[in-house]
């Protein structure tokens, strides 16, 4: 998983009193050095970089700001774990457009900066924020409270949002922050309740570089809690000690939290601890609950950082006019847009922040005296999520109403509800109070809250969370208080609630040690419901809420696929070889009768055809994508691939790869290793993944032995489509492979394309870069308002038009290219280096052009038909782009 969310923070690091002090920030490099970086709005945004000596260390900074003389509030951008200053590179030149000046740096031991990575060590990388304030003070760009004091900002996600909460405990020149998915206590989100959370602890040494890329200390310390499997006093003490919770009755500022309901490293809890001590110094406090976090899900990247601006735009511009936003939010994934299938995002608010335990229901469970066994090594272990697989982790199958929690028989305790009479919002933590003996003096419980499906057997666990506790003295038996993972979930009338103790969890260390526990209850399940959290619109029917905007949502669904097989059409013997034949395809808008998404589509596609599938924005491409992928059941009509009708798990689903959205990797294993993991988790043999195959048509070259943190987003880009044809599918769906990759890697996801289908198998395609599709794509269809254009060969549909390229080989002068302009039967003229571009109006003769252009004594040197892609698209749609 990538530790590098959008937007973070940095940390000042002394105390105010030692930031007088600052003997300073020597620049080594790039001094006065300004770059423009070109911006497609105005003002232009201007870059310098400068390599920065604080207290021995070399930092590596970027200085954004536009022209002009007048003063302007400073924001530092602090980049997240595993990343660099480059990071944030985006978003400080969109805040220097918005009128601030913008610094950015890649913390110590990361990008190009020098040191030891000391986890926000209020000694190193909090003190080099305030030598960075120091810096800021003395730009005549930077607005200024009093002398050596600026008007600045911090913000960051993750390891740059913790560093923005230290910098506002440490430094009292910072007027306002917004930290994104970050910890309060670090000690607490590594070690909750005594437990080692040892998959995501070896992910952070690891995404570092290694152990001996940390200070000394830390190094020792993990070493030395990895090997045990239970953190020790010191270790916990070393961790609080560079933790905002440290410094908290000092955080007296603007304070906007983000956090995520998809996170197993950095949960809810973490920023309801944060937000109640900073709103108790009496410090203005909004809290949003985004749907994505560190287990991938939507990060809300242009909505938060929107937030964000605003916030700096109160509380440092001081525009008391700003709207900030609810003092409560929470982004709840209800219903899709019926035109493209995207997922919707609604925003439930407040007015005040209702914390986690607000308004609290007790639920009766039922279940007796139960054992659970902690088997010898605590393997095999039971599996909640996988933490750090982002996009493609298995909190993403919350979203899909389907769990794949494995908790092995024997290793667990279970109990239940009774179906509930009436749906419930849950919005906030369950407890439970159970009483726990166990054979073994130390004892780890995992508790986990499902919700169980009406025929008790689809089970899902919101957000894929777990909550983990360490009993000392069980074995003379003891009461335990379970407070659950904080969620925003809904549980629909006819749904119970199951409350999961397991001996095992695959992110955790257990003790190795066999032992017996005998679990038995004590109390009622209490849920919180925060009834004061509005949603903006009503909610959507059950069946929409299983559609995510993941990219391995096409891959988890294939992967059900062998479990899910139920009788359906016969196959069409004359299709066997066909790989795709959609007949009369219709799917209404969801509460309509007579209104389509798609509506009587039809159309077929070869082996070894490249298909382009084009349309304007609410054509229907993507609902026609979800069809025939199996996610969404049509109204009429039917898609057979290779002769075999689809539907929901049907078994020809597995000749099917897909890549949609992209796909999450985790950063420190090398690009193989993460296809290796990816298809063990298919559960299908090894051999049957021609994995070199796939590799090779990807063409990653050398790249595939390298972490992929190390890759560019084209590298990623083209991994992710290497994923999608493991296994070699003979038919391929790729949903806009080319979304931000810049020509080269255009050019380069092209000759993908064309290799895979080479071979005989067949790529469906859809984009919107229209130059690229008619390079790259052998077929074309084209919809609009749900219904087929046209079909056919790219040849066929781009070879008539009524524009003619006149060829001169030189440029023709403007008086000349104004005559031809005004000529009889000419609609417009565009001058080219290679000649003209002459668009005919309906009935204009191309032979009396040629004549005309004679007597202009226009240096005539060829004549042919001329229309790209663009031009026939745009003809075909009409008015509808």
């Amino acid at each position: 998983m990538d530790l590098r969310p959008p937007g973070l923070r940095a940390l000042l690091g002394r105390p105010r009193r030692l930031v007088a002090a600052a003997a300073a920030v020597v620049v080594l490099a790039g001094a006065g050095t300004w770059t423009a970086v070109a911006s497609d709005a105005p003002p232009p945004v201007h870059r310098t970089d400068k390599v920065m000596a604080v207290d021995g260390v070399h930092l590596d900074t970027s200085f954004f700001t536009t022209s002009g003389t007048g003063r302007r509030p400073a924001v530092l951008l602090a980049h997240g774990f595993g990343g660099s200053k480059d990071d944030m590179r985006a978003e400080a030149e969109d805040l220097a457009r918005d009128g601030y000046a913008v610094l950015t740096w890649s913390a110590r031991g990361f990008g190009r900066s020098t040191g030891k990575i000391g986890l926000n060590d209020p000694k190193g990388e909090v003190a080099d924020v305030s030598r960075l304030i120091d810096w800021l003070a003395k730009q005549p760009q930077v607005q200024l409270d009093k002398p050596g004091d600026p008007r600045v900002g911090m913000a960051g996600g993750s390891y740059g949002g913790a560093i923005s909460l230290l910098a506002a405990g440490y430094d009292a020149r910072v007027d306002a922050i917004a930290p994104s998915i970050t910890y309060w206590n670090l000690a607490d989100a590594l070690f909750p309740n005594g437990v080692f959370k040892k998959l995501w602890a070896g992910i952070f040494f690891n995404t570092g570089g290694g152990c001996a890329n940390f200070q000394p200390e830390l190094c020792a310390m993990y070493n030395r809690v990895a090997e045990s499997g239970k953190p020790d006093a010191a270790a916990v003490k070393l961790l609080e000690e560079r933790s905002p919770s440290a410094v908290g009755s000092r955080i007296k500022v603007p304070t906007l939290f983000f956090q995520g309901q998809t996170d197993s490293l950095f949960t809810l809890s973490q920023s309801d601890a944060a937000a109640k001590a900073v709103k108790a110094n009496g410090a203005p406090v909004d809290v949003d609950w985004i749907a994505g976090g560190h287990d991938g899900g939507d990060l809300e990247t242009s909505r938060v950082e929107g937030r964000v601006t605003s916030w700096f735009d109160r509380y440092l511009k001081g525009d008391k006019n700003t709207d900030t936003g609810p003092a409560f939010r929470i982004t709840r994934t209800g219903g899709v847009d019926s035109t493209d299938g995207a997922a919707l995002l609604r925003g439930a608010t407040a007015g005040s922040y209702p914390g986690l335990e607000s308004d609290r229901k007790d639920i009766a469970l039922k279940g007796g005296t139960q054992r659970v066994a902690n088997p010898a090594g605590a393997s095999p272990p039971g599996v909640s999520a996988l933490p750090g697989l982002g996009g493609g982790g298995l909190a993403q199958l919350s979203s899909l109403g389907v769990g794949v929690s494995l908790d092995f028989p024997g290793q667990y305790a279970r109990f239940d509800s009774a179906p509930m009479t009436d749906s419930l919002q849950i919005t906030g933590t369950p407890t439970a109070t159970v009483h726990l003996t166990s054979t073994t003096d130390d004892a780890v419980l995992f508790g986990k809250v499902y919700d169980v499906g009406p025929d008790g057997t689809q089970q899902v666990l919101p957000s894929q969370l777990v909550a983990s506790i360490r009993v000392e003295g069980a074995k003379s038996g003891q009461d335990v208080t379970l407070t659950l993972p904080a969620i925003d979930h809904e549980v629909q009338k006819g749904h119970r609630l199951r409350l999961v103790l397991a001996s095992t969890d695959l992110g955790y260390a257990s003790p190795t040690a066999p032992a017996t526990y005998t679990v038995s209850l004590k109390s009622p399940l209490s849920v919180p419901t925060a009834p004061q959290v509005d949603t903006a619109a009503a909610p959507l029917p059950a069946w929409v809420w299983w559609l995510p905007a993941a990219g391995a949502l096409a891959a988890l669904a294939l992967l059900l696929t062998g479990r899910r097989r139920t009788g359906g059409p016969a196959a069409d013997p004359a299709l066997a070889e066909v790989p795709l034949q959609i007949t009369d395809l219709s799917k209404r808008y969801k509460g309509s009768t007579d209104r389509y998404a798609v509506k009587e589509l039809s159309f077929r596609v070869e082996k070894g055809q490249v298909l382009g599938l084009l349309g304007p924005n609410g054509a229907g491409k993507t609902t026609t994508l979800r069809m025939l992928m199996g996610l969404i059941k049509p109204d009429g009509g039917e898609v057979r691939v290779f002769g075999h009708a689809i539907r929901p798990g049907a078994p020809v689903l597995s000749r099917v790869g897909a890549f949609v959205e992209g796909a999450g990797f985790l950063p420190h294993l090398s690009g193989r290793e993460n296809l290796e993991l990816y298809w063990q988790a298919t559960g299908r043999p090894p051999e049957d993944s021609h994995i070199d195959e796939a590799l090779e048509i990807a063409g990653l070259g050398d790249a595939l032995a390298r972490a992929v943190r190390t890759y560019s987003q084209g590298m990623r880009q083209r991994l992710a489509i290497a994923q999608a044809m493991l296994g070699l599918p003979d038919l391929l769906i790729l949903d806009e492979p080319t979304n931000g990759l810049d020509p080269p890697q255009i050019r380069e996801m092209r000759e993908v394309m064309i290799r895979y289908a080479a071979a005989g198998r067949t790529v469906i395609v859809s984009s919107h870069l229209l130059a690229e599709v008619e390079q790259s794509c052998t077929h074309l269809v084209v919809m609009d308002r749900g219904r087929l254009v046209q079909a056919g060969p790219v040849a066929d549909i781009v070879g008539t038009g009524d524009t003619i390229l006149v060829g001169t080989g030189t440029p023709v002068e403007e008086p000349v290219v104004e005559k031809v302009a005004a000529l009889p039967g000419v609609a417009s003229v565009t001058s080219t280096a290679d000649g003209l571009l002459v668009r005919m109006e309906p009935g204009g003769s191309a032979p009396r052009l040629v004549a005309e252009l004679v007597r202009l004594d226009v240096p005539v040197a060829s004549v042919g038909p001329h229309r790209r892609l663009e031009d026939a698209f745009l003809t075909l749609i009409g008015g509808s782009a």
